[in-house]
């Protein structure tokens, strides 16, 4: 009996994923836990194992196709069937999920059906002419400025387009494939609004590019976002780092960092204010009594967010070691799926080159998010012995933006201030 090869669930409030590359072929043996696909999402890119050892008998989703959680992506025969499944031919699901136009995502549906949209006459930019959500508020924005006589006569052309087989529908891959503009009048191709000139370089976003989008305009839709900054004196962080860098890199075996500090005074200042450890469910506000703090990696495909588990009961240096974990296997693509789902708060640490502060987009369904920024010695007045003086201390800023459906202004405020507290105390003990 064949054994199904499901797309797991990679991510919180991840509902699909889009097959990178296929690691194997019809027929091919293959072992259990053996790597078969690469897929992406918004979240991260992942390796699917094999269920099972035995044959590869069928590869039912192709490069470039994007499917919703739990969908099959292969089947493989088992051990006993191996000989037979090696012998056929390329199935026909595979030759038919080439061939027929994949449905639109999720978040497609959903914003055609809030705006009034018919998905039938939504030109496709997804892989293979998916319709994304995007797709969608291009054609509701056009239908808003366009004159009625010559809306008339784009459903129609629209229609005809969507229906035609061309090549880049029937192509599998989606990732050498232009992004189809929209024609304008003389026959220059347009991006929205933007005509494209001598010299222009179109570049296709990647299927996790593409995915972030499409989770970042989510967010920004759904939540009212609010910022708020915060100045912090980092003169006490940088003498208790001083002080125990040296004997924590030959313990730990990498060096001591900023970020650990301000997770670890995020962390205490979430429990004094839990209206920011929280999800916006329906119409109700969920306060979780677990902080699982998410730290955003940069990696080279894109942003990934692994969460640190029950962050409160670690120690300075156990957050240090779990974060430091977390980044490398983010980078060397080992994370697990588990350990990107859960996360209840996240932070963002640009590094270095950070600039003075920027507002992040909140990761949804979290309601608040802080970021940090570059680290930077600058003249300061403080009181010396009752004596105002102008000080060099490491400043740096950190920059919340938070939930306004969830969370008002003055906790919001309490919130970061009290990080900024205990940044400024710094009674941390490794």
């Amino acid at each position: 009996m064949a054994i199904d090869v499901l797309l797991p669930a990679l991510g919180e409030s991840v509902v699909e994923g889009t097959v990178s590359r296929w690691l194997v072929k019809e027929g091919d043996r293959v072992e259990r836990d053996q790597p078969l696909v690469e897929v992406t999402t918004d979240k991260v890119d992942a390796e699917i194992p094999s269920p099972a050892a035995g044959v590869v008998e069928a590869l039912l989703v192709a490069e470039g196709d994007t499917v919703e959680v739990g969908a099959v992506l292969a089947r493989i025969a088992a051990q006993g069937e191996a000989a037979q499944a090696s012998e056929r031919a390329p199935s026909d699901a595979q030759a038919g999920s080439q061939d027929r136009s994949p449905s639109p995502t999720p978040l497609a549906r959903r914003t055609a059906a809030d705006a009034g949209i018919e998905l039938e006459k939504v030109s496709g930019s997804g892989a293979r002419g998916r319709v994304t959500r995007m797709d969608v508020e291009r054609t509701a924005a056009d239908a808003r400025t366009t004159p009625p006589a010559a809306r008339a006569a784009k459903p129609a052309e629209r229609s005809a387009g969507r229906n035609a087989p061309t090549a880049p529908r029937a192509a599998a891959p989606a990732r050498s494939a232009r992004p189809a503009p929209r024609q304008e009048e003389g026959g220059r191709p347009a991006y929205f609004d933007y005509q494209l000139q001598e010299g222009d370089e179109v570049i296709p976003m990647s299927p996790l590019r593409r995915l972030v989008a499409e989770h970042m305009v989510l967010s920004k839709r759904v939540s009212p976002h609010v910022g708020t900054v915060a100045e912090v004196d980092l003169a006490g962080i940088v003498k208790v780092r001083d002080a125990h860098k040296r004997a924590f890199e030959e313990a730990s075996g990498f060096g001591l960092s900023f970020l650990p500090f301000v997770v670890h005074a995020t962390v205490r200042a979430l429990r004094e204010y839990p209206s920011l450890n929280a999800s916006v469910v329906e119409d109700a506000i969920v306060e979780k009594r677990d902080i699982h703090i998410g730290i955003a990696v940069d990696t080279e495909k894109g942003l990934v967010v692994p969460v640190v588990r029950h962050a409160d009961r670690l120690s300075l240096a156990g957050l240090a070691q779990a974060v430091e974990d977390l980044a490398a296997r983010a980078r060397t693509k080992k994370l697990s799926p588990d350990e990107l789902k859960g996360g209840s708060f996240t932070i963002s640490n640009p590094g270095r080159h950070g600039n003075l502060y920027g507002f992040a987009i909140i990761n949804q369904p979290q309601v608040g998010i802080l970021r940090m920024g570059e680290i930077v010695k600058r003249p300061v007045v403080r009181s010396v012995d009752g004596e105002d003086a102008i000080l060099i201390r490491p400043i740096m800023h950190l920059a919340l933006s938070y939930d306004h459906r969830a969370v008002d202004g003055a906790p919001a405020n309490g919130f970061l201030h009290r990080i900024r507290e205990l940044l400024e105390e710094a009674e941390f003990d490794l």
